[in-house]
């Protein structure tokens, strides 16, 4: 193997990397190709788990830092081999514990047009990191948004230009280098073409080759250039480049990278000269485990030039798999330690082989991070279509009475997760409304009048729908002026905004010629696809309070509009621009 870059070890290093290769037994070798996901539990457990399953590496749930702190502290302590302490920093430290600073999600970071912010968000996200325990980021993502249907990266990228997808990834992974922390970036061939979720389905990165060159492989290779430690694979096709390399592969035979030898060997390894680790994405994906059976999966993934798996399905049962694909021949001793010398080279570079640092938790939080999250939330915000000039700033005297209303699709999984107690997003921006002197009613939406309604209620809530319609007074007289703020996050089958009732409900903005409206996505920035006749549409990327809180200092004139979209906000139509 070659301990060159990104590695770059010295002969103390790789005498530590051979010397600990050499002294694993075949079982223990398999075992450091897993990273583990870590939650908390009794010190007694911990031991158990990691003296039984000796992984790799793990990934963490997240909990208050001293809670993170604990229990990384536990794992360090009955490790034979150091391990790989990764989180998901893709949008600030919150990805590394509860109470770090969400600066915020790439695309937003990108609408600030100025990449010393993908530096400092890059910045945050190891220091806090760092600071709980962690020596390993997934991050940044460099996926390309090809695709305004895609609901996976819809803000989870730098956009549709490559070079700036590239100039700003590099700003983040300069910053993780800066404060030692290795960067693994994501995800391989590359995301943003398909509009499929590979939690789910099958997903096709569907460029030529020469395109693919221009776009997704300029991007891997000015990062793999710049010294990324690792790089994971998506469950995603990239049938040109197997076509390519293999031109008498049958239709039926394209695999996903985490299973094809032609993307992860002749394409990342040969082609682009990566050195790095290759760790897969979560390998319970339908994208990679719909494509054959789990018994071929985990040895052929292998095989083909993976280094590591993110996640197991059953521990045993994968341990096994390797056991009898290494008994059969199916896979080579030389590979299984060429993926484990590999392994052990990321950890020496981090340091691993000296001792794992002290965990100081005074970063987490501090004023200068919060502020940067505050800067990027006044430089993002982007003024997107503004066709009814003079609605804007807003004033009292014109606009007194304001009607608020808001579309959400939440997963379910959040209400267990989120802080029951702390305020809705629309309350936030009612609330300033309303100290700024504005009159605001938050609608209660149809469905949600119809959950708390009695039967007789109901009949005469659907009567009003779908038969005896109300005159227009009944909204002009009320109200100077709509606000629509649509909360619709993604990793759903789509992403777009759920109009439950159709016959002229006034969730639905339908009215905009009779008072003016203004629509203001906080998180999708495609919503202009659902709500074309809007004249003014603001895309906020988040829906943190500091974001709210920016929002209405836009809406009054105290801030400018500054950002500018990195995506195509029109979604590729003309009537959108109407």
């Amino acid at each position: 193997m070659n301990y060159g870059k990104p590695f770059n070890l010295d002969a103390k290093a790789i005498k530590w990397v051979e010397d600990t290769l050499a002294n694993l037994s075949v079982e223990e070798k398999i075992k450091q190709l897993f990273i583990d996901m870590a939650a908390p539990v009794p010190e007694p457990i911990v031991q158990r788990l990691v003296e039984s399953h000796a992984y790799g590496g793990l990934r963490y749930m997240n909990q208050e830092p001293a809670k993170v702190k604990e229990l990384l502290n536990l794992y360090k302590k009955y490790s034979k081999v150091p391990l790989i302490v990764a989180a998901n920093t893709e949008a600030g430290g919150n990805g590394a514990c509860v109470g770090g600073t969400e600066i915020g999600q790439e695309l937003k970071v990108a609408a600030t047009n100025d990449k010393k912010y993908a530096y400092e968000l890059g910045k945050v996200s190891a220091l806090e990191a760092k600071t709980v325990g962690c020596n390993t980021v997934f991050a940044p993502i460099v996926d390309i948004h090809n695709n305004w249907h895609n609901p996976i990266i819809a803000t989870r990228t730098f956009g549709h230009d490559a070079k700036k997808v590239a100039e700003f990834s590099k700003e983040y992974l300069r910053a993780c280098h800066e404060l030692k922390v290795a960067s693994v970036c994501k995800h391989f061939p590359g995301d943003g073409m398909d509009e499929r979720d590979q939690h789910l389905a099958n997903s096709i990165n569907s460029l030529s080759c020469a395109d693919w060159d221009k776009t997704y492989g300029y991007v891997y290779q000015e990062m793999i250039n710049n010294g990324v430690e690792g790089i994971m694979i998506g469950h995603i096709c990239l049938p040109s480049y197997e076509k390519y390399f293999n031109p008498n592969i049958e239709q039926d035979g394209y695999l996903p990278a985490t299973l094809s030898p032609y993307i992860v060997s002749n394409l990342l390894r040969e082609k682009l000269g990566f050195n790095g680790l290759i760790i897969t994405d979560a390998s319970h994906m339908v994208g990679m485990t719909g494509r054959m059976a789990r018994r071929d999966i985990v040895p052929t993934s292998i095989k083909i030039g993976c280094d590591m798996f993110l996640f197991y399905n059953d521990f045993e049962e994968d341990i096994n798999y390797v056991k009898k694909a290494l008994d059969s021949g199916y896979l080579s001793m030389e590979r299984l330690d060429e993926a484990v010398r590999r392994i052990l080279a990321f950890k020496a570079h981090l340091g691993l082989h000296e001792g794992y640092q002290d965990i100081d938790l005074s970063n987490i939080g501090l004023l200068e991070n919060k502020n940067i999250a505050l800067e990027v939330a006044d430089k993002a915000i982007t003024l997107v279509k503004y066709k009814d000039q003079g609605v804007l700033p807003l004033t009292s005297k014109k606009y007194k009475n304001i009607l608020l209303l808001h579309h959400d699709i939440s997963n379910p999984f959040n209400s267990y997760i989120t802080n029951k107690n702390s305020k809705k997003y629309y309350e936030i921006v009612a609330d300033e409304l309303t100290k700024a002197g504005f009159n605001v009613e938050i609608y209660t939406p149809v469905l949600e009048q119809l959950k708390k309604a009695s039967d007789d209620e109901v009949r005469t809530i659907m009567n009003k729908l779908y038969t005896s319609k109300s005159a227009i007074s009944t909204i002009t007289d009320k109200y100077d002026l709509i606000i629509h703020l649509a909360n619709v996050p993604g990793n759903g089958v789509v992403q777009r905004i759920d109009f439950a009732l159709t016959k002229g409900a006034i969730d639905i903005p339908w009215y905009v010629h009779e008072l003016p409206v203004i629509f203001i996505s906080v998180n999708c920035p495609f919503h202009l696809f659902d709500v074309p006749q809007v004249r003014t549409y603001i895309n906020c990327y988040d829906a943190n309070d500091y974001t709210m809180a920016s929002l209405v200092s836009k809406l009054l004139g105290e801030s400018e509009f500054k950002g500018v979209s990195p995506v195509d906000a029109f979604c590729g139509c003309e009537d959108t621009k109407w």
